[in-house]
């Protein structure tokens, strides 16, 4: 599907405020609110928007340390990745998950209560693992930058 510019428009400002109204979208693009509201539904029915989500403060709920891991794999078998992959889903302190080029093979983004909780998770779920060999794990000091919305 082609995406003109009013559709990245559209799209740039749902990325800054994903509430706005079909009123509020028609202003921002200079179109009528129904003629905002039906491009919005296309673009949700071909799946370019993909969904839409509250972002919560992790300190507010609790979640005062944040990581990233890497992981490299024991051997590089099929059912080894089926296994960790799997085991990535389920575990709801694994908020995002990546295979990678280089040395490791997966990169782990984790949220914890604390540095206890995160000490657990590296050392009774992802080093017993039989799929992983090794666990490199940086505890993120500062976030400089909050996730962005994509560049169109």
């Amino acid at each position: 599907m082609e995406l003109d510019p009013i559709d990245l428009k559209l799209l740039a400002a749902l990325q800054r405020d994903s509430t706005i109204t079909a009123h509020g979208l028609g202003e921002a693009l200079n179109m009528s609110p129904s003629q905002a509201g039906r491009r919005r539904q296309r673009l949700e029915t071909e799946g370019i928007i993909a969904g839409y989500r509250a972002y919560l403060s992790p300190e507010k709920v609790g979640l005062r340390v944040q990581a990233f891991i890497q992981i490299v794999m024991a051997t590089h078998t099929a059912q080894n990745a089926q296994d960790f992959v799997r085991m990535t889903r389920t575990r709801p302190d694994i908020v995002g998950a990546w295979t990678l080029t280089g040395e490791a093979d997966y990169l782990l983004r984790v949220y914890c209560a604390d540095l206890a909780a995160l000490n657990l998770l590296v050392q009774q779920v992802l080093l017993p693992h039989p799929a992983v060999s090794r666990v490199q794990s940086q505890i993120v000091m500062e976030r400089v930058k909050p996730d962005a919305p994509l560049p169109v």
